[in-house]
């Protein structure tokens, strides 16, 4: 690269966050997802066996014989991909398949798959929005919706209400009652903070203001519910969503993919002009097999979901017995706060060193002051690998200042 100025900036952003303490860097499992992975050792020696308590893979099918048996069946039968775009000659039997089951399972009339649920959310909203329509998000949703809002139409209005509070959507459904459509986009389970969007006020809101109700659901799909069909099922709520987006990337089988689930003729819009499925390779035929014997491990093995839930209460319950202060919620996804990014960093650091494995955020993913260590629970973790995470946890926070006790 010839430009000096260019090369000079890079190099002191990076030399500025390794100062800082915030910089970021990869670790290399060299063994499949699971309760337990191989780590590469750093150069600080951390590494080799390590728990891992950070990953989405909530019902510890990543690593299931069956999910990797149909990814193997239809990689020799399809092959390693379609080197095409849905609508030109990238649509194999096998997606139909399983966007089918994907419907099937959200109780929803169709379905469609996208590279990943980023893709989805990106994709979603400039074409279901018209001019003068209303796109009204909640101020902590997933990035993506973030980022699928700006992509709307300039005359689309634009709005946000704080997060989960009720009396503030309704004041501005109220100020744009005279809107064509009224969109309500919401997380079903918030990604940093672990709680779960108040769906049944939030449908009550929907169908008082008649308007549609948007739920992206990664989080929830394949954890929340008594079949883990996600935050609806949790709330008997699965016919009173008018359009869901979701994953294959965390609980269905932890590949890649996304998808949206709605009426047919939404999904056909989507087909017709929504730019990341259309200009995108489709998913793989092995990641379609993955997802759709994910979705049939769940089916047939309804165990492994409420055991999960067994899991987090325990493991919420047990944290707080140690002196920890988590953020509350009924999720697999445990935040606690610790401040600032630098410090979050430092704790991953030093549990990772104990072989537990968990990640610190901060800065630019949540906000300043507000960095947290994120845990979140497999159903493939055992009963031993959460008490050893816990007593880690317990002998760091002393280390570190965060709970009481002599370090």
């Amino acid at each position: 690269m010839s430009n000096n100025t260019f090369l000079t900036r890079s190099k002191g952003n990076i030399k500025s966050l390794k100062k800082a303490g915030t910089y970021k860097q990869y670790k290399h499992l060299d063994t499949p997802m699971d309760a337990h992975s191989k780590m590469c050792e750093a150069a600080d020696g951390a590494g080799g066996d390590v728990i891992v308590m950070s990953s989405n893979n909530y019902l510890g099918l990543a690593n299931h014989p069956k999910v990797i048996n149909a990814a193997e069946k239809a990689l020799h039968k399809y092959g390693a991909g379609t080197a095409s775009v849905r609508f030109i000659c990238g649509t194999m039997t096998i997606h139909e398949e399983l966007e089918r089951k994907i419907a099937e399972f959200h109780s929803q009339p169709a379905a469609l798959t996208y590279s990943s649920c980023w893709s989805a959310n990106t994709g979603l909203f400039a074409v279901i929005c018209q001019p003068g329509d209303v796109l009204i998000s909640d101020s902590l949703n997933h990035a993506s919706i973030i980022d699928g809002c700006r992509l709307v139409n300039k005359n689309v209005i634009r709005t946000v209400y704080r997060h989960s509070d009720m009396e503030h959507l309704e004041k501005v459904l109220k100020e744009h009652k005279d809107a064509p459509v009224r969109f309500i986009v919401t997380d079903g389970v918030f990604s940093m903070e672990g709680d779960i969007a108040n769906l049944p006020a939030l449908v009550e809101l929907a169908e008082k203001y008649d308007a549609v109700l948007i739920v992206d659901d990664s989080h929830g799909v394949g954890v929340m519910g008594k079949n883990g069909r996600g935050t609806a099922e949790h709330f008997g709520l699965e016919d009173k969503i008018d359009i869901l987006t979701s994953t294959l990337g965390k609980s269905l089988g932890g590949a890649a993919g996304g998808y949206v689930a709605a009426d047919k003729d939404v999904i056909d819009m989507l087909i017709q002009a929504s730019r990341p499925h259309i200009f995108s390779n489709s998913i793989s035929p092995a990641t379609a097999g993955s997802g759709i014997a994910a979705l049939e491990v769940i089916k047939e093995e309804p165990h492994r979901v409420k055991s999960l839930h067994s899991k987090v209460a325990f493991f919420r319950k047990e944290l707080k017995n140690i002196g920890y202060n988590p953020l509350d919620g009924e999720s697999a996804i445990i935040p606690i706060i610790v401040g600032e990014t630098a410090f979050a960093i430092k704790i991953s650091e030093k549990m990772l060193e104990k072989g537990i494995y968990v990640t610190g955020f901060g800065f630019p993913v949540v906000p300043e002051g507000a960095a947290r260590i994120r845990v979140q629970i497999s159903d493939a973790l055992e009963m031993e690998d959460l008490q050893k995470a816990l007593d880690v946890f317990a002998e760091v926070g002393r280390e570190v200042g965060l709970i009481k006790g002599a370090a």
